[in-house]
């Protein structure tokens, strides 16, 4: 009889902990909800995706009114944000109490959402921006924070400013992390930011790409991407950095410590691995990089420099068909879940490495099962290449680029992948699937291999007036191509 009670005992306990799991995210993890996609799931639909998944920190872009409402009552904590076009505002300080007031004042209450930061701005010094924002972002971190101090909040809510890695640097004579400094073009600016930030409590926000280092440099060696051991490890002051993670976020202690500011907490906004659009960016490779990363931080291993725990945001957690491509095509591909919320691959967010799919969507809604291919026996072909072009241009063809998963289709092929792709984004109107003869609609899967011809998910109610504008904005466009091309013709 007590063989069997222990047997018993054993079991349960085993499923509970197996339950528990899986419906279990480590402490120090969060996730970057963006939302650039020209369908976006429903606010609810992905908070339930967040709270299913055990996650309880999310950092975005903006601080949407029906975002905001999802993740009241959730105490998932939250970090909102300025966006960069609008930093000229915030050095006003009227417009700045206005902001604190209309965005974190009205839900903090009871059961309202759990406001634990402001982002001030995203990356704000990176290079490509020409300085346009240099001048503009410690005047508003510095409202922001003191609007948060007036509005009774500052001692729970920190204002901070997320950065990129390349606000510092290391000599090119000695490129190890303890030679880290901020750039010298900004050092006024990042003075100012870095003692505000200390003298009120808050973090400095970090965003580290490991990814990038490999997309930016052909020699780079990929093991340093990885968290996984490499064969020549970069040795500092008799520190041996075996990945490139731990080298950036050491390379940013040492510039603190060189500016006076070594125990400063420092948070990382964003860390990931895109899964297409670049020959680097792919399933497996992801795999790789968050099997190395989550168990770290569940054991809060932290950095040589900085051990322990760490707080970290995974970027990101949906795929955004919008977002620019400028960067690079893989721009639009970081999700760990499909724009549609499912996921792609199997990770263990407790860093347990007890890998399965995490828990998607539910209930999402698609629109019918057409696709929009290109017509095998069309008889002019002059106009092939405009029509291709004018349909990625206004979607998303990005997983047609070199070493992407679309990238072995033939011409057919591509023309096809380019015609869905645009039908899909103007749900799947008849008039979107015609390219001056060139098209035509099918309710045959033409999804190939590992190409997926999507289906989108159907517009929800809340982003009707969204899409109309989106249409009424490729109506307008298509006119004025359609007309420059008869122009072209005179």
């Amino acid at each position: 009889m007590s063989r069997i009670r222990y047997f018993f005992s054993l079991f349960f306990l085993l499923f509970f902990v197996g339950f528990w799991s899986n419906n279990v995210c480590v402490e120090a993890l969060g996730v970057n909800w963006g939302t650039q996609a020209s369908h976006k799931l429903p606010p609810k639909v992905v908070v339930q995706m967040l709270k299913d998944n055990g996650i309880k920190k999310v950092k975005l872009f903006d601080a949407d009114s029906s975002t905001m409402k999802a993740l009241a009552g959730t105490d998932i904590e939250v970090m909102v944000a300025i966006p960069n076009d609008q930093l000229f505002a915030m050095n006003d300080y009227d417009r700045a109490k206005d902001w604190v007031k209309r965005n974190v004042s009205v839900y903090n209450f009871n059961g309202g959402v759990n406001i634990k930061y402001v982002a001030v701005g995203n990356e704000p010094f990176l290079t490509s921006y020409n300085n346009s924002f240099v001048n503009l972002t410690f005047p508003a971190l510095r409202n922001i924070q003191n609007a948060l101090n007036d509005a009774g909040v500052g001692d729970t809510i920190k204002a901070t400013v997320p950065l990129n890695a390349d606000v510092y640097n290391s000599p090119v004579s000695n490129p190890v992390p303890s030679a880290g400094r901020f750039r010298t073009d900004i050092l006024d600016e990042m003075t100012q930011i870095v003692q505000f930030l200390n003298q009120n409590n808050a973090p400095f926000t970090i965003n580290i790409y490991p990814f990038l280092s490999l997309y930016a440099n052909e020699n780079f060696p990929i093991d340093y991407a990885f968290f996984d051991g490499t064969s020549t490890p970069i040795m500092d002051n008799g520190i041996a950095y075996t990945n490139v993670f731990d080298a950036n976020f050491d390379t940013l202690v040492s510039s603190l410590k060189a500016m006076g500011y070594g125990n400063m907490n420092i948070l990382v906004g964003e860390v990931g691995w895109p899964t297409d659009g670049d020959k680097n960016a792919n399933i497996n490779y992801a795999i790789r990089f968050y099997r190395g990363l989550l168990p770290r931080l569940a054991g809060n291993k932290g950095t040589p420099l900085r051990p322990g725990y760490i707080e970290v945001y995974l970027f990101g957690l949906l795929d955004e068909d919008q977002k620019s491509v400028a960067p690079g095509n893989f721009e639009r591909h970081w999700g760990i879940f499909k724009y549609d919320g499912q996921p792609k691959f199997p990770m263990d967010l407790s860093g347990q490495l007890q890998d399965k799919y995490l828990a998607g969507a539910e209930n999402v809604k698609y629109l019918p099962k057409r696709w929009c291919m290109f017509k095998a026996d069309a008889k002019d072909l002059s106009k092939l290449a405009d029509n291709i072009n004018y349909a990625c241009t206004f979607s998303d063809c990005t997983a047609l680029g070199y070493g992407s998963s679309c990238n072995g289709l033939d011409a057919n092929g591509n023309a096809s992948y380019a015609f869905n792709m645009y039908f899909q984004v103007q749900n799947q109107d008849d008039l979107s699937c015609n390219f001056q003869g060139l098209a035509m609609v099918t309710d045959q899967n033409i999804s190939q291999a590992n190409c997926n011809f999507t289906i989108q998910i159907a517009a929800t109610s809340s982003s009707s007036m969204t899409m109309m504008t989106t249409r009424l904005l490729f109506t307008v466009v298509s006119l004025a191509y359609v007309t420059g091309f008869i122009l072209l013709l005179l």
